[in-house]
C-alpha cells in the first residue's frame, strides 16, 4: 500500500505513524528504500538493539565493509542510569491538552538479525507526574526534532477515534459478509458515510 500511494503521490512529502505493529526493521527498510523515502514514526521497544554507526573506512582495509559500529546501552538502561539527562518539554497532548513531559534522545542504527541496520532518531519519554508510563518513539527521518516526532505519534489519536465511532454508530468491523469483494465494497462507503455525517456536523 505504501509503494502504491507513494506512485500516486512520487515527490510529496509522506510520513507513515503506526503503533508498535509498525515498529519492525524489515517495514522501516522498505519505507526508506523507496525512490522518494517515506519517513516511519512508531513506538521502539525499549530493549531494541541500538548500534553506532560503523567507523569511517581504513584506506587498504580489505574485506567487507561494517554495516554497523559498537553495541550501544539499551533504551531500558539508559533510563535506569541515574547519570541520564532528561530535558523538560510541553506538547500538545492527546484530547487537545498540553501536557509536560521529560525526554531524552538519540540517533542510533537499530538492528535485527537478517537485515541491514536503519539508521533512526528516537525519543525516551517520560511523565514527571507519574501519571503515564515511560515510553520510547523513533522516526526515520533524522531531521526531525523531537517534538515533531512526539507530535506526529499523538495525532494518531484522530485516526482512533475515527475508528472507535465508526464502530459505534456505523457497525463497521460487523458487517455479515464472507466475500473479500463485498467487504471492499461496503466498509468504503461506511467511511464515506461516516465522512459526510461529520462535514454537516460541522456546518450545523
Amino acid at each position: 500500500m505504501i509503494k502504491q500511494v507513494r506512485r500516486w503521490l512520487p515527490n510529496h512529502p509522506i510520513v507513515l505513524v503506526g503503533d508498535g505493529a509498525y515498529a519492525a526493521v524489515k517495514f522501516a527498510l522498505c519505507c526508506i528504500g523507496l525512490p522518494t523515502p517515506v519517513s516511519l514514526v512508531s513506538r521502539l521497544r525499549l530493549d531494541a538493539c541500538l548500534y553506532d554507526f560503523p567507523p569511517p573506512e581504513q584506506p587498504g582495509k580489505r574485506g567487507p565493509k561494517p554495516k554497523k559500529g559498537d553495541k550501544q546501552p539499551s533504551l531500558l538502561e539508559r533510563i535506569k542510569d541515574q547519570s541520564t539527562e532528561w530535558i523538560p518539554i510541553t506538547i500538545d497532548w492527546y484530547e487537545g491538552i498540553k501536557y509536560d513531559l521529560e525526554i531524552f534522545s538519540g540517533i542510533s542504527l537499530w538492528y535485527t538479525p537478517g537485515f541491514n541496520p536503519v539508521p533512526i532518531k528516537w525519543v525516551v519519554v517520560r511523565d514527571p507526574a507519574g501519571k503515564l508510563r515511560t515510553e520510547a518513539f523513533f522516526s526515520t527521518d533524522l531531521e526531525a526534532s523531537e517534538e515533531q516526532i512526539l507530535t506526529w505519534f499523538v495525532l494518531r489519536w484522530n485516526i482512533e477515534v475515527t475508528f472507535e465511532e465508526l464502530r459505534a454508530h456505523l457497525g463497521v468491523e460487523t458487517q455479515r459478509q464472507w466475500s473479500d469483494l463485498a467487504i471492499t465494497r461496503t466498509t468504503p462507503a461506511l467511511f464515506g458515510m461516516f465522512s459526510i455525517v461529520v462535514l454537516m456536523a460541522l456546518e450545523l
